[in-house]
């Protein structure tokens, strides 16, 4: 059993940016390859990025490429999101999840409550 905790949303300029944190519970934090999503109010959950178990392999969806980093520190037991360059657009409540680097919100086994982000124009 994994329990996800995401902190490290808010509201920020256009531009700015944010690193989001997802803490992780359990012993096992190095065995799952995780991922963040958002999701806006009318979409479906978006993929955001995607890290393997120990860091070596990175995933990004086309809207966030060269903009968001995610990476991840298991002696902390933590995923991070670095976003940069934030746009209106990436406003979204923001979910980490443990179980896969598939861009399938279905493949995963366990997600966080979720961090909202703000971007204003």
């Amino acid at each position: 059993q994994v329990q996800l905790v995401e902190s490290g949303g808010g509201l920020v300029q256009a531009g700015g940016s944010l690193r989001l944190s997802c803490a992780a519970s359990g012993r096992t934090f190095i065995s799952y390859p995780m991922g963040w999503f958002r999701l806006t109010p009318g979409k479906e959950r978006e993929f955001v990025a995607a890290i393997s178990t120990v860091g070596r392999s990175t995933y990004y969806a086309d809207s966030v490429k060269g903009r968001f980093t995610i990476s991840r520190d298991s002696a902390k037991n933590t995923v991070y999101l670095q976003m940069n360059s934030l746009k209106p657009e990436d406003t979204a409540a923001y979910y980490c999840a443990a179980g896969s680097v598939s861009s399938r919100a279905d493949y995963y086994d366990y997600w966080g409550q979720g961090t909202q982000v703000t971007v204003s124009s």
